[in-house]
């Protein structure tokens, strides 16, 4: 697996994620909905992608976004993971 194309292709998709709403984040939180699909490479590599999101301390507050991604190869096993933490807005803050 190429690791700096991998993780490329993952900092692009949890991108998408890190820049929605908190509170669609949350409601991802709370369904424990994973996203879970396959995306191309530059170089033409099929990489499979997860996205999970959880409280990252306690509920209602900061959302931590997990992403893995492989090649199917033996990194099926080890997969490269990032994480993005998003902060609920000072506006909805109790």
């Amino acid at each position: 697996m190429d690791n700096s194309e991998a993780k490329r292709v993952l900092s692009d998709q949890l991108a998408r994620f890190s820049q929605r709403s908190y509170s669609e984040l949350v409601r991802l939180v709370e369904s424990r909905h994973v996203e879970d699909f396959e995306i191309g490479g530059a170089s033409e590599t099929t990489y499979g992608v997860e996205i999970q999101f959880f409280w990252d301390d306690k509920p209602n507050g900061v959302v931590r976004v997990v992403g893995s991604i492989d090649d199917g190869g033996i990194r099926a096993f080890i997969p490269l993971t990032e994480t993005v933490l998003v902060s609920r807005p000072e506006s909805v803050k109790t």
